[in-house]
């Protein structure tokens, strides 16, 4: 007991807070060093966004085998049943992993972290829930990623309908049954598009309110033959697979081709395009194309011509055409992440469903029944806000972790988004977070970003440990480094033309800046290393 006859709060190596996949790999790997892991998961079930994420038609963008933890222990007795995997799946995935590993033993549910200290006498963090329980760790690690504080508009009279609404990131785990329903939907970003094309064909009539048009992409799903995929881990693919994403850009398995778009006759561009765009599908058109799509804006509006040549053939009504496909594009193409569709654009197409641009038809108001523009009152029985997520710094930012000069993460990030490296903040020691602002983060495939992440935050704490390092914490010197770094990524490419999550535009009143890395993953990875070099050259060390 402690003093006053309190009980004694107790005390971990590492507490994790999430329960995805950034969280199962660093785990793991910690572990295995001989510490003590903990992690606290708000919902009851593990999954990270893939608990939450469980709306019509949700699924990865990223193929099999590389959207899952690289151990070979959990995929060499589990396989995907498609090339891209759904919600259930990816939740049938992490229970295998939670069975395989004993996870069990290490995970609280239902345990929601409000904030944390850091206690300089101990060197480790005391971290509060919402329960009022308390915990010590020497080392604090964050994997809630960049998509975990929904986004609602401010849509005017939202509260007046009287129908049902749902929000894609808090969807009820039971489903929604829209047969014979009049449906409107706000936004077409990734969950948008999933939704549309699954729910379409079933409504009475959709509404879709849009404000960008999404420059989808095909995705090209199949299912997998379980004797294939057996073959393939035998023959050593997985493994390949897994190394070659150590070499890309995004971290995924194939990279920009090492030649310039107008290198190529317009006969072969035209086929090398078709070849990605049209047979391959997936993200090849975006990352596996000429290496200055995403720098030259002669050479985007190529590829926008053959995307837009494409698409047109798969939609009849003009007004659509127009709407989906413009003529000028709305941004440069790839500059706002593209989805993968399944039928979208057919599903649209039909009679039953209308798209209104809320640039030209502005959402006047929200009434009892329905949504009011200019073009009239649209009634409708349920309301759908696809409208994403405060993307990348909104998750770290909304807990009230204080810093050692006082302030939280907020407050250090007032008048800019700045950390060491994607990975590490000055004044918050012992603290790693993974998947999160200023990391190839949304330019790469989640699971190989965090990966790589763990790999790196495992090889730090190893020398702490041998080495009897207590406390950690980013050079002031290496954060002011890394946000010059990330401009000059940024600055050179075409993202900054595009209005997007990318650099926070999507919500009115955030300020405007990039908040992934744009430099790659191979010179993320090499950097984050580097920075242990010459005595840990990156950072402040000290012991108890």
């Amino acid at each position: 007991m402690g003093s006053m006859g309190e009980p004694e709060i107790p005390e971990v190596d590492v507490l994790i807070v999430g329960a995805g996949f950034g969280a199962f790999t660093i785990l793991n790997r910690l572990r295995k060093l001989g510490l003590s892991v903990t992690i606290y998961e708000k919902g009851s079930a593990s999954g990270g966004i893939w608990y939450w994420n469980c709306y019509p038609g949700a699924r990865v963008d990223s193929d099999t085998p590389i959207y899952q933890l690289f151990d070979k222990e959990l995929w060499e007795d589990f396989t995907f049943k498609e090339r891209y995997a759904g919600g259930p799946e990816i939740r049938r995935y992490f229970q295998h992993i939670e069975k395989k590993w004993e996870v069990d033993k290490h995970i609280q549910y239902h345990k929601h972290v409000d904030g944390a200290v850091f206690d300089e006498k101990r060197h480790q963090w005391l971290v509060d829930c919402s329960d009022g329980s308390e915990i010590y760790c020497r080392w604090f690690i964050p994997c809630i990623g960049f998509a975990s504080r929904r986004y609602t508009p401010p849509v005017p009279g939202l509260s007046n309908f009287t129908g049902d609404t749902y929000h894609t990131a808090v969807w009820p785990q039971h489903g929604v049954n829209f047969k014979g329903k009049r449906v409107a939907q706000i936004g077409t970003g990734a969950s948008g598009i999933q939704v549309i094309q699954e729910i379409g064909d079933k409504t009475k009539h959709l509404t879709i309110y849009m404000r960008t048009p999404n420059l989808c992409l095909p995705m090209h799903q199949r299912k997998l033959d379980p004797q294939e995929e057996e073959k393939k881990k035998a023959n050593g693919d997985y493994e390949k697979a897994f190394n070659d994403t150590r070499k890309t850009f995004s971290g995924f398995t194939y990279d920009f081709v090492e030649k310039n778009t107008f290198d190529d006759s317009p006969e072969d561009r035209e086929k090398f395009y078709h070849s990605l765009l049209i047979e391959q599908g997936g993200f090849r058109y975006w990352l596996n194309t000429y290496k200055d799509m995403l720098f030259d804006q002669k050479a985007n509006d190529e590829a926008y011509k053959f995307w837009r040549q494409y698409v047109l053939t798969r939609i009849k009504n003009p007004e659509k055409q127009r709407l989906l496909a413009p003529e000028v594009p709305p941004h440069p193409w790839g500059t706002k992440r593209p989805s993968l569709e399944q039928r979208f654009y057919e599903v649209v197409d039909q009679d039953h469903i209308d798209i209104i641009d809320v640039n030209e038809n502005p959402i006047e108001e929200v009434t009892a029944t329905g949504l009011k523009t200019k073009k009239g009152l649209v009634e409708v029985d349920v309301l759908i806000l696809a409208t994403g997520f405060d993307s990348v710094t909104g998750s770290l930012a909304q807990l009230n972790i204080q810093g050692t000069n006082g302030g939280t993460i907020a407050d250090h990030w007032k008048d800019r988004t700045q950390t060491s490296m994607g990975i590490a903040i000055p004044e918050f020691p012992n603290m790693f977070f993974l998947y999160g602002p200023q990391a190839p983060t949304a330019f790469s495939n989640g699971p190989t970003c965090t990966q790589f992440q763990a790999e790196f935050v495992e090889e730090f704490i190893k020398r702490a440990l041998a080495e009897d390092l207590t406390r950690i914490e980013a050079t002031k010197e290496a954060e002011d480094d890394w946000c010059k770094r990330m401009n000059e990524k940024w600055d050179i490419t075409l993202f900054p033309k595009a209005k997007s999550w990318y650099q926070a535009s999507n919500i009115p009143g955030k300020r405007v800046e990039p908040l992934n890395w744009a430099g790659g993953m191979v010179e993320y990875t090499t950097s984050l290393h580097e920075s242990l070099d010459n005595n840990y050259q990156g950072w402040h060390t000290a012991k108890v």
